[in-house]
């Protein structure tokens, strides 16, 4: 058995993942790691990236750039031009970053689900009753990015993005086991909502979820970090227009995005849960389009 197959192994029973993942100091660690990760020493850097491949199956073969000068360096890297390219056919909604499909369906009047029996509401999701209302039988789709997944996301469709709201919170862990034991877990960690409006005037929103060991959330539309640290007003008015797989931002570390879209649009056939897609993956289809 390989160092890697027996942590694998240990990390799977239930109890000691959520023991090693959630129950240690998990704002001071995140803190932590978003300062350990930009150090660039090369002891430091080779060291850390060498133990991230122990714990995963990190794959550096498509990064645009074969050095890089810290860990976060490496876990925010971009790939060579073309790898990621978004759907073309415009009544595609494209996913907005690499990820595993977790729970997906209609939300029932304001209410939608983080595994099956687990529900939470978007009120305490997205803290907006105009954007609830706009949502409120519309359809959702979380993805979940692992730790050694490229970690930025991108537009999924032609809109306009008319605001981010930062919402402070915890840094819980959001694998499947945490999200089995831990109630609301996404209405519970920190997370920031981007309401975006497609040409048609419909709501289709995104809200990454940071969790442990995710520092901070970078929009290249705001300029800003968004994370515990960020003080002052929490919600940023934007006036950005963007077309289907322009890059957004990124996570400096793996974590969620919920994809929040109009009732009428149908899930593409591929779409189950466990099931991983790419950046620019078709995820949804406009039958009106």
């Amino acid at each position: 058995m390989t160092v890697r197959s027996l942590i694998s192994a240990l990390t799977q029973q239930e109890d000691l993942n959520f023991l090693l993942t959630n129950r240690i100091p998990r704002a001071a660690l995140t803190r932590f790691m978003g300062w350990f990760s930009k150090i660039e020493n090369p002891l430091v850097r080779d060291f850390s990236i060498g133990c991230w491949r122990l714990f995963s199956d990190l794959d550096l073969s498509e990064a645009k750039k074969t050095h890089f000068k810290s860990l976060h360096d490496c876990f925010t890297r971009e790939l060579r031009p073309g790898l990621r390219p978004a759907d073309p056919d415009p009544a595609i909604v494209a996913s907005p970053s690499d990820g595993i499909i977790g729970a997906f369906g209609t939300i029932r009047d304001g209410e939608l689900y983080q595994i099956k029996g687990a529900p939470y509401s978007l009120i305490d999701l997205l803290g907006d009753p105009a954007l609830v209302e706009a949502h409120r039988n519309g359809r959702f789709l979380t993805l979940r990015l692992t730790s050694s997944m490229y970690h930025r996301f991108h537009a999924p469709h032609n809109g306009h993005i008319d605001q981010v709201t930062l919402i402070h919170g915890d840094t819980w862990n959001v694998n499947p086991i945490a999200l089995k034991r831990v109630e609301r877990l996404f209405c519970k960690n920190e997370r920031a909502v981007i309401r975006t409006r497609l040409a048609t005037g419909e709501a289709l929103t995104l809200v990454p979820v940071a969790a442990i060991l995710v520092a901070s959330i970078r929009l290249h539309f705001l300029d800003i970090v968004l994370n515990a640290g960020t003080r002052g007003p929490l919600v940023f008015p934007c006036d950005v227009n963007v077309k289907k797989g322009d890059e957004l931002g990124w996570f400096e570390h793996g974590s969620t995005i919920i994809v929040l879209a109009p009732a009428h649009f149908s899930f593409c056939d591929h779409v189950a849960e466990g099931v991983h897609v790419r950046a620019g993956q078709a995820l949804l289809r406009n039958p009106s389009a």
